[in-house]
């Protein structure tokens, strides 16, 4: 019997998890958590007064009867003239929200204009297409994006009233030529910033900045737009909007909205039998895998479903592997299954688009692309391959599911990963913990100054426009701008001094600069795109590069042109990159001193480089491992991070971990990937987004230690969150290592798939005796629930360098 039989039942969403269950196969429990989330009836309000009638008139033709209550509480606070962000759940009708104050300024004010703001093209592109379906008179909403023609982009800028765009047309095309866009900034009514919660971390940062440049310049030509935010469900969502856009907002949170019921499983892939990974780990099933059978048993059940997958490599296999098993059930089914994901041309992304909507296409694997706010109707299932970095994300892309109101299925498949491993043996951290607030930090130098300069370059700063880019901290990046001659100092203010834009410098995503092209040598023939910052681990040489299931090989990147040429192959094997790091202290910012321990928080330099690769069969097994010379990549960031007294790991005194020096690297090692993993959980952060690093003795602080940096110039933010929240996040990472069954270490605890040491040495015990001195000397037992602190008395004053 493959499992315990689960009770049979008419809610689709527990059939759907039957049907799945059944292709599980003998011997095998994957279940550890099941939980049924209830039906929540609607709670409707009236039209409000001032709503234009032809508005009303095309919502009630659309198939909206009646508003619910937290739409028309949104609208109201926006049309009186407030700051407003709606933090609702996932197909709670947020566009409604502004859609209703906008269209009616539109219909009513001949020369009134909007502003509507998204993360993705995706997304945009679906909120167009629903205000065009509205056909209200008067009304013409435009889109002006990346992949808006030329020869329309000046009708746009003529004639649109309702522009629909995103931070990085809206940085490059419309600020810096803000004076061809008087008609737009002259009446601008309302902007629209959707999806805000998406916004977090360094491009968090970027767009926070970017809208305080978008209100300096519409006040240069006399109007003052209300802001319209909308988001999933964050922690306090007034600070976080109030800080990406740096104005007091109002928050709406009762969500209004009937929710179907669903059924959430939380499922972990088996351990394979007879073989090991990396020095003799034993390896579970990977999620991939596992999320292609789930998503094939879907499509067969005839259920919508969509698979979201952590990669773009990840969503290619999990698509191929979804298609190879229904080839063998029923041939006219693999056609019904397609990968979605960044990178792929325009084109490509509209046809998948459609192809879904209509329902031509009954399974997508997908990254988060399609997280963000397309109108999806009637899935049936979701499938989440792999924890997405925050729980704001995993109910984003959870509640994709039952949006025609029936009862659907969601499956959080753990990939084998000291987080997911945590999560799915710990349910209250997926079901019951608060949603992360969101991380950003305007006042970054490295994001600040580009940003001044874009600021300089569009209008003159002053003395007294400082105020909303940091105050006196935007005074010494002032200073630096003007030394290396980019701004001129005047009594009146800082003026751009060059000719030519600073715009196009600047990379609000944080992905290191311009995306490198990936082109088919032999025919010439554009494939995709990487970001910079990962075409060293992904496109290098030797590489095996995805695109919509066909598998190519890259013969070369050309770095400085920006250019990664390939050639079409079908290798047995896959890549991974493999790279050695070092870290050295520039300064610690703050530094907590106790009995043989110390935590600190500073800005570290982290230097990298890819120095060859793996290749691996399908099976986990490593053929061999290539060489590379790729150039160094320099990193100045911030990190947390903790020594250790040689007393404390190797002496006999109480409470000390009494390790043999031999086992200390290892067992830091072990710490500091379980910390890494861990993360996510205390700051709006993936691991991808941070970085370690650990030694039994390091040269500027003279003690072992262990760091965790982010992973973008200046930080993001998590290193500060890991900082606060020191005693929480290690009981969590101590009690990751101890909840694994493995007896010295996989990728479920202390194992990492981005290590450049290729997980040596690695010692679980050890990693455990290490946590458990330095909770043991912090204060464990009195601060363990106090998430916003470090925790403990220090031995010694505080000290700051």
């Amino acid at each position: 019997m493959a499992c315990a039989k689960l009770p049979t039942v008419a809610d689709q969403g527990r059939r759907l998890l039957e049907r799945v269950l059944a292709g599980v196969p003998s011997g095998e429990s994957p279940l550890t958590h099941v939980t049924d989330m209830p039906r929540r009836a609607a709670r409707l309000a009236q039209w409000p007064s001032w709503a234009a009638d032809p508005v009303i008139d095309s919502v009630r033709a659309r198939g909206v009867p009646q508003p619910w209550s937290h739409q028309v509480e949104a609208a109201e606070l926006a049309w009186s003239g407030r700051h407003v962000v709606l933090s609702t759940g996932t197909a709670s009708g947020k566009s409604l929200a502004y859609q209703l104050p906008v269209l009616t300024a539109l219909a009513t004010d001949p020369r009134a204009t909007a502003l509507y703001l998204a993360p993705t093209k995706a997304l945009g592109a679906d909120q167009l297409r629903a205000v065009e379906g509205l056909a209200v008179p008067g009304v013409h909403a435009s889109s002006f994006d990346g992949d808006t023609p030329m020869a329309e982009r000046d009708w746009v800028r003529a004639y649109a009233n309702w522009v629909f765009t995103n931070p990085d047309m809206l940085h490059r095309g419309v600020l810096p030529n803000h004076t061809r866009w008087i008609r737009l900034f002259r009446r601008l009514k309302y902007v629209v910033v959707d999806e805000c919660h998406a916004y977090r971390g360094v491009f968090g940062s970027h767009v926070a900045l970017l809208l305080r440049r978008l209100r300096r310049v519409a006040r240069k030509y006399g109007a003052d737009p209300v802001f319209v935010l909308a988001s999933a469900t964050v922690t306090d969502p007034a600070a976080s909007a109030g800080r990406l856009l740096g104005a007091e907002c109002a928050a709406v949170t009762v969500d209004g909205s009937p929710r179907a019921s669903r059924t959430v499983a939380l499922w972990e892939p088996p351990l394979l039998e007879d073989f090991a990974g990396e020095n003799g780990a034993p390896v579970r099933r990977s999620a991939g895998a596992e999320t292609s059978r789930i998503l094939a048993d879907l499509v067969v059940e005839g259920a919508r479903s969509l698979a979201f997958v952590r990669s773009r490599v990840g969503a290619e296999l999990t698509a191929i592997g979804a298609k190879r098993i229904l080839a063998e059930v029923d041939e006219s089914l693999p056609p019904r299954i397609a990968a979605y994901r960044a990178g792929y041309l325009p084109e490509e992304r509209r046809a998948l688009e459609r192809a879904l909507s209509s329902g031509e296409l009954l399974g997508v694997a997908t990254t988060n692309a399609l997280e963000l706010g397309v109108d999806i109707a009637g899935l049936d299932a979701v499938v989440v391959a792999g924890f997405p970095g925050t729980l704001a994300s995993f109910w984003q892309q959870a509640g994709r599911a039952g949006r025609s109101g029936d009862s659907a299925l969601v499956v959080f498949v753990a990939r084998d990963d000291p987080l997911d491993t945590y999560l799915v043996h710990n349910p209250p951290a997926v079901f019951d913990r608060p949603i992360e607030a969101t991380v950003l930090d305007p006042t970054n130098p490295y994001v600040l100054a580009p940003h001044l300069a874009c600021a300089a370059a569009e209008l003159p700063l002053t003395e007294g426009g400082l105020a909303e880019f940091g105050g006196d901290a935007a005074l010494p990046v002032l200073a630096d701008l003007v030394a290396r001659k980019l701004l001129r100092r005047r009594p009146n203010g800082w003026y751009w001094a060059s000719h030519d834009r600073p715009h196009a410098d600047v990379d609000i995503r944080g992905s290191g600069g311009d995306q490198v092209v990936v082109v088919e040598a032999d025919s010439g023939r554009m494939l995709g795109t990487v970001d910079p910052g990962a075409a060293h681990r992904s496109v290098h040489q030797g590489a095996v590069y995805l695109h919509q299931g066909e598998s190519y090989l890259v013969d070369d990147l050309d770095l400085e042109q920006g250019l990664a040429l390939v050639h079409a192959a079908r290798p047995e094997w896959s890549t991974m990159a493999r790279e050695t790091v070092d870290i050295t202290v520039v300064r610690t910012v703050e530094e907590r001193r106790y009995d043989g321990v110390s935590v600190c928080l500073g800005e570290v330099e982290v230097t990298s480089q890819v120095v060859g690769y793996l290749r691996r069969l399908p099976t986990g097994q490593v053929i061999d491992q290539v060489p590379l010379d790729m150039p160094e990549q320099v990193l100045l960031t911030r990190a947390v991070w903790y020594t250790v007294s040689e007393g404390l790991l190797v002496g006999s005194a109480p409470g000390g971990a009494g390790l043999d020096p031999a086992r200390v690297p290892g067992a830091l090692h072990a710490a500091e990937h379980a910390a890494i993993g861990l993360l996510p959980l205390f700051a709006t952060c993936d691991r991808w987004d941070i970085g370690g690093v650990s030694t039994a003795l390091h040269a500027d602080t003279g003690e072992a230690t262990v760091f965790v940096h982010d992973g973008h110039p200046g930080g993001a933010g998590f290193a500060d969150r890991g900082f606060a929240a020191v005693i929480p996040w290690l009981v969590a990472t101590r009690e990751a290592i101890a909840s694994c069954a493995c007896p010295a270490g996989c990728p479920s605890c202390v194992q990492s798939p981005k290590c450049g040491n290729g997980n040596e040495p690695l010692d679980k015990a050890g990693g455990m005796a290490v946590l458990g001195t330095v909770l043991g000397v912090v204060g464990e037992r009195t601060n363990s629930t106090q998430h916003g602190q470090i925790g403990g008395q220090p031995s010694s004053a505080a000290t700051s360098r």
